[in-house]
């Protein structure tokens, strides 16, 4: 039986989205099935739909690009969407128009590609009718159910390149260098980037952190005749006795917490305690790490994603997530996807690593 497949990409952008649209028209053309590119996540749903046929001339040349062809958002929750109303903005539940839209278009399955937020927002619209099928996307690897997600061994490849570059500017002039990274609950992009890039101290949201073993270690490494040392801070780190760092608030920004500022913190913290004649540095990655080319594997797991999913809505298999377990491209409940995060064990093997090879983590 001919169908019609919605896709949408939200949440933030990060390099394997478009090898995951590929995957999806790829597999339904062999059906003889409609795609539509729903536009910017679900905001392309609320008002008048916005959406693009996707045929393979559509996906011809985009596998390699990073971002999305269809556009996101991040606050784009129809369950709590912003409204204007005489000037000012109130959060509104316009779940229903995205329901009727949904129908409108002629669509059979949607297929909502993101992170948790996300499919907790196709969870609720499963519930309200739409067949969905998830496929789980975040740079932070912190979604359960999958034993990584796409876009998250590109953002380690990206984050450990630019501490090769820093360590040789660091140790030239005796610095400092503390490294900010996303991850806003777990630290992988921290703590894998950090083993990988040879990092001194490794601060994730894990394991908060006490400053004055901070300082400790960087000044044994003076005494030792390491006049420089690396320091990677994930945005989501905190004190021992501190909260996290934030720009703006979830009241303050319709919502959704915006982070960043722990790495400066660090700094000044660092600077305080140390009594060393070092120089400091701060640097924050930021959006470089979502931007850019996917890694092989990122290309290759997104890609198995997408035939998976539209096979998922071949096999009826509505109310599911595509994941990987071990080689394997499974399936799982997206209740169980969402229902925690995937966090850092800090009593775990990968902390116990670091450790091993001198890694000051903290504590």
């Amino acid at each position: 039986m001919s169908k019609t497949i919605a896709i949408l990409t939200g949440g933030g952008d990060c390099p394997g989205l478009n090898a995951v649209i590929r995957g999806v028209v790829r597999a339904a053309s062999r059906r003889d099935w409609r795609v539509l590119g729903i536009r910017d996540g679900f905001d392309g749903l609320v008002g008048e739909p916005r959406w693009i046929e996707l045929d393979k001339k559509a996906v011809s040349g985009i596998l390699q690009r990073g971002g999305t062809i269809l556009g996101t958002s991040n606050r784009g929750n129809p369950f709590s969407y912003p409204v204007e109303q005489d000037g000012k903005t109130e959060l509104r539940d316009v779940s229903q128009t995205v329901v009727d839209n949904f129908r409108k278009i002629g669509a059979d399955a949607l297929i909502a590609v993101g992170g948790d937020g996300t499919l907790k927002i196709a969870r609720q619209l499963g519930r309200l009718g739409i067949p969905v099928v998830g496929v789980p996307k975040t740079i932070d690897n912190d979604l359960k159910g999958t034993d990584v997600t796409f876009g998250y061994n590109t953002a380690v490849g990206i984050v450990t390149e630019a501490l090769d570059r820093l360590h040789s500017t660091a140790e030239s002039h005796h610095r400092v260098m503390v490294v900010e990274v996303m991850g806003r609950d777990a630290g992988w992009i921290a703590l894998e980037s950090g083993i990988a890039g040879s990092a001194d101290v490794i601060l994730i949201p894990e394991i908060p952190y006490r400053i004055d073993k901070v300082c400790a270690a960087i000044r044994r490494r003076s005494e030792s005749g390491h006049l420089f040392s690396i320091v990677v801070v994930a945005e989501g780190a905190t004190s021992a006795s501190g909260d996290k760092v934030v720009q703006l608030t979830a009241d303050q920004n319709l919502g959704v917490e915006r982070l960043g500022g722990v790495g400066h913190q660090v700094a000044r913290e660092i600077e305080t305690c140390l009594d060393l004649d070092m120089e400091l540095r701060t640097v924050v990655l930021g959006h470089v790490q979502r931007g850019g080319t996917p890694s092989p594997f990122d290309r290759i797991l997104s890609s198995r994603f997408g035939v998976k999913a539209v096979q998922l809505i071949e096999q009826g298999g509505f109310g599911k997530m595509v994941a990987l377990h071990g080689r394997k491209i499974a399936f799982v409940d997206i209740n169980d996807a969402v229902g925690q995060l995937n966090l850092i064990d800090p009593e775990g093997e990968l902390v116990e690593a670091a450790e091993e090879l001198g890694i000051m983590v903290g504590r």
